[in-house]
């Protein structure tokens, strides 16, 4: 009979498998990876646009392109688009990132002969009705005056501004910029970014022979769009450390956030800071959340996080505590932080490290969608799935000694840019 009171014996994980994509290629020269896993007749694709031609004057190019792509095509409204892929039980939606743009679409793989002209409509056909651009910039004109009085919201735009200046990492937008977006401007960024040489097709789901045929029968063939783009790069020089306060006299609670410029996923350090990084705040058990949360009260959550962009970088602990115990909860942060460059992790905590961490990987791979956002995650950084066995074989083996070392190497606090938002 099983002893309920006899915690159940913890086991590291061993191996964990990703399927690997096949790589095929559209008529019109669009690469697809597809990830042909599952037994539901359900299919994920995306369709991912890196970002072109940055112009800092224009910051909300891409950013209005990715919202209204879908809001009305020459031969389709808004109203129809929506209602036809409605009638068919897809889903549709569009994401913007920093580097990279997505049209993503869920649908059964019986209708994909019906759903995939209104994708290719959208992907080489939108007009962004001058109604329609009207209604985004009220509406985003709205929800920026609103999350301006968030002071969390605040803080993480000073921090990314601070770090990455005008450039789509950090750029400062505001409602001016939303009245100076024109349709002349969208339809100018779309025709530049949203054609086959800049397309890269996800798939995943129940993908075969038959299903791939329709796609390059229909995505397949020559686009409208041909402008010249040239895909965004940048280089980044680390910013001198200094505090940034942006006081507000009611506050009940200040936001902070700080950190500073660091390695992305291309490094072979990363994999290493990861680790120090969970040890640090990056997850629930961390030192941050035991002494600022549990021990100290100051909050209700606290974490860190290592960041990886295309061109960048970065590291940050993010919280918000209560105002009058701002300077406090600032000096504990900088201890704990002192404590991983002078002090050896424990045996225990660094078991207890590595089994949430492999369990967390092992548990973000729960479908074929889980498998294809793995493999995204390599194929911009313009790595293979080597990553993940340095990834896994650093968690299994890194050492006290290499953690403190990284600590050292990576956590300088005076180099850290410190926002704060409310009272210090």
């Amino acid at each position: 009979m099983l002893n309920r009171t006899l915690a159940p014996e913890s086991k590291q994980v061993d191996d964990i498998n990703f399927i690997e994509p096949l790589k095929q290629i559209l008529d019109n020269g669009i690469p697809v990876f597809t990830i042909n896993a599952g037994k539901q007749e359900l299919v994920r694709i995306e369709f991912i646009f890196e970002n072109v031609n940055w112009d800092a004057k224009k910051p909300l190019q891409a950013i209005g392109v990715s919202h209204l792509v879908n809001n009305g095509t020459a031969l389709l409204s808004a109203k129809e688009i929506a209602d036809k892929v409605d009638y068919y039980g897809a889903f549709l939606q569009t994401e913007y990132g920093a580097d990279q743009t997505c049209v993503k679409l869920y649908t059964l793989n019986k209708h994909l002969v019906s759903v995939l002209p209104i994708i290719r409509s959208i992907l080489n056909e939108s007009i962004f009705p001058e109604q329609e651009l009207a209604i985004f910039v009220q509406n985003q004109k709205q929800s920026l005056q609103v999350n301006l009085q968030k002071n969390d919201f605040l803080a993480r735009k000073q921090f990314a501004n601070t770090l990455f200046g005008e450039t789509p990492y950090g750029s400062n937008i505001g409602a001016a910029d939303y009245d100076a977006l024109t349709r002349a401007e969208l339809i100018s960024y779309f025709k530049a970014a949203y054609k086959p040489q800049n397309c890269t097709i996800f798939v995943a789901g129940k993908f075969e022979e038959k299903e791939f045929d329709t796609l390059n029968g229909i995505i397949g063939k020559d686009w409208n769009n041909t402008e010249i783009s040239v895909i965004n790069k940048f280089s980044f020089a680390a910013v001198p450390g200094g505090d940034v306060l942006i006081e507000r006299a009611d506050a009940i609670q200040s936001a902070i956030r700080m950190g500073t410029l660091a390695i992305n996923r291309n490094h072979p350090d990363f994999p290493g800071f990861q680790v120090l990084n969970c040890v640090l705040g990056g997850y629930f058990g961390s030192r941050l959340m035991a002494n600022i949360r549990e021990d100290k009260g100051y909050t209700y959550g606290i974490g860190s996080a290592v960041a990886s962009l295309k061109n960048a970088g970065y590291f940050f602990i993010a919280t918000e505590v209560g105002a009058n115990v701002c300077s406090s909860a600032l000096t504990e942060i900088e201890k704990e932080i002192s404590l991983l460059k002078t002090e050896l992790v424990a045996d225990e905590e660094l078991a207890l490290v590595r089994n949430y961490m492999l369990g967390a990987m092992l548990g973000s791979l729960e479908n074929a969608f889980s498998h294809a956002d793995k493999f995204k995650n390599v194929y911009f950084s313009g790595l293979d799935y080597s990553y993940y066995e340095n990834y896994i074989e650093t968690v299994k083996t890194i050492t006290a000694p290499e953690l403190k070392a990284l600590a050292n190497k990576y956590l300088n606090t005076d180099t850290f840019t410190r926002v704060v938002v409310g009272k210090n």
